[in-house]
């Protein structure tokens, strides 16, 4: 989904794989496996990157075809919650910190149930 998103708007900007690596500073073979959806899961410090070189809006990599609905709308929330992240103040680096919370969290939920 996002891998394609990514290859079609590379593709209409005119820039091939190699380009819009010099571009990014990522390499070329981490660009190929993300476009081919073998890298489902991109950061997003990569994906922000992409987005700032190919000069879109980063919902617009990140969007899902409108017939999902849905999911669309859970994609939505998972922008608004990263604004917000954003917002509080926490970077990026710190985001595995928020992974072990959560893991905690459930780990505690489980035990709990």
């Amino acid at each position: 989904m996002i891998g394609q998103n990514i290859s079609s708007i590379r593709k209409q900007r005119g820039y091939t794989l190699s380009e819009l690596s010099e571009r990014t500073g990522i390499s070329k073979s981490y660009l190929s496996n993300i476009e081919r959806n073998l890298k489902q899961n991109p950061s997003i410090h990569v994906i922000e990157k992409i987005a700032e070189v190919l000069n879109v809006d980063l919902k617009l990599l990140l969007k899902i075809t409108e017939d999902t609905g849905t999911n669309h709308q859970l994609d939505q929330e998972w922008m608004d919650f990263i604004a917000d992240l954003k917002q509080s103040g926490i970077a990026k680096e710190r985001i595995h910190e928020l992974k072990i919370l959560i893991e905690f969290m459930k780990w505690h939920n489980d035990k709990v149930n």
